[in-house]
């Protein structure tokens, strides 16, 4: 696999394109479309939240028989908590998209995010989209990224060239986070394109497994949001083989492209966390299982006062390993070594002299890499947060306003 431009029109047969329809500012992208130039097999993983906004409902609706051609997104209005209106609101966004573009309205699936329970202006919207429609270009995957952002600070999308039995095959990804972001989803969309063969039952499972892998070993605040969705269309320009397999020889090829692309999406979320100012990476290793790697590691990036010490520099290893032991994991405390970097901070459980310069210096890298060993089984994982800072407080206190 390597690493190529052009997001989510880099495979063939999408484009894509973002208008300013004024949703909550004035002059700034909010409004993007991306379109198939045919059916595509569709698939889609949602926030666990209970409180959910309606286009999560409706699209994972609209997803029942597998299929979609289009995405219409906005920034600035999440259109969450807002009753029937937000659902008629939504049901209109699908139908203006699918009047503009020629399709069915079941084939467009709607995503929003912004600000809960405010209504969307929707003579603004339905004029945006039209706009957006008559704009269509392969070249506009960026536009897309950047239509979609709301406190990121940067725009976040990826695009990757694979060889599946001699058939050159292309995936895109954008996405958005920066606040609101904890595994079980969080305040993310992320939109993902290829051209490759897939039937929608095993793109719904290798779309899950790749979620699991990235975007739920995500946090940055311990807060899910209503609105989060992955979705992705597949829509098979490549041509090739079907695959229907995630096990087969394509799928497995398919399926690590996919875990790639959005593994590096989710770290990009984390080191543009709300004010942050290090990526948080935590590596649990030689665990009894899989959950149990996982459960810790999601513990350790959530802790508010290891996100604090690492904003501090300071190498307070009990915090990290406090985080592990309350995240409900079974495990043996007395063989566990914590490092900080390369520095070895605590063995079987008990803490060390260790070199406290050394310890800084791990502490002052952009990312900081934390490794518990529990030496007591074979699994991994790793796990993606950032430090907490002054800056999160301020950006979340006036967020509405």
């Amino acid at each position: 696999m390597k690493w190529i431009d052009g997001g989510v029109t880099a495979p063939q047969g999408f484009a894509a394109a973002a208008v300013a329809a004024g949703i909550k500012y004035e002059d700034r992208l909010d409004l993007a479309i991306i379109k198939s130039d045919v059916i595509c097999a569709a698939a889609g993983v949602f926030t666990m939240n209970a409180v959910r906004a309606a286009c999560v409902d409706i699209a994972r609706a609209y997803l029942a028989d597998g299929q979609a051609q289009a995405i219409v997104v906005n920034s600035g209005n999440a259109n969450a908590c807002t009753g029937e209106q937000g659902w008629e609101d939504t049901v209109n966004m699908a139908a203006a998209a699918a009047e503009a573009l020629a399709l069915e309205p079941m084939n467009v699936l709607v995503a929003s995010t912004g600000v809960i329970g405010a209504y969307m202006p929707m003579e603004k919207v339905l004029a945006g989209i039209p706009s957006a429609a008559g704009a269509l270009s392969a070249d506009a995957g960026q536009s897309v990224a950047r239509a979609i952002m709301t406190t990121d600070l940067v725009k976040k999308e990826v695009a990757a060239e694979l060889d599946i039995d001699g058939v050159k095959v292309k995936i895109g990804a954008v996405a958005k986070g920066s606040g609101m972001i904890h595994p079980n989803m969080a305040t993310m969309l992320c939109f993902i394109t290829t051209d490759a063969v897939v039937d929608s039952p095993c793109l719904q499972v290798m779309l899950k497994a790749a979620v699991d892998k990235s975007f739920n070993m995500v946090s940055v605040d311990r807060d899910t949001s209503t609105n989060d969705m992955v979705l992705i269309l597949a829509n098979g320009k490549a041509g090739g083989n079907v695959i229907s397999d995630p096990e087969s020889d394509g799928g497995a090829l398919l399926q690590q492209a996919l875990d790639e692309i959005c593994i590096k999406l989710a770290r990009m979320i984390a080191r543009d966390g709300e004010g942050a100012t290090h990526l948080m990476e935590v590596e649990v290793k030689n665990a009894p299982d899989l959950p149990t790697a996982r459960q810790i590691a999601r513990a350790v990036t959530g802790s508010n006062l290891t996100k604090a010490a690492l904003f501090g520099q300071d190498a307070n290893w009990g915090r990290i390993f406090a985080a592990a032991g309350s995240s409900g994991a079974e495990f043996e405390p007395h063989d566990v070594d914590i490092y900080l970097g390369r520095v070895m901070v605590a063995q079987d459980g008990v803490g060390l002299v260790f070199d406290e310069a050394a310890a800084a210096q791990a502490l002052q890298q952009d990312t900081i890499v934390i490794t518990l060993d529990l030496k007591q089984g074979n699994a991994a994982a790793t796990a993606w947060g950032c430090d907490l800072t002054y800056d999160y407080v301020k950006i979340n206190g006036a967020y509405r306003t």
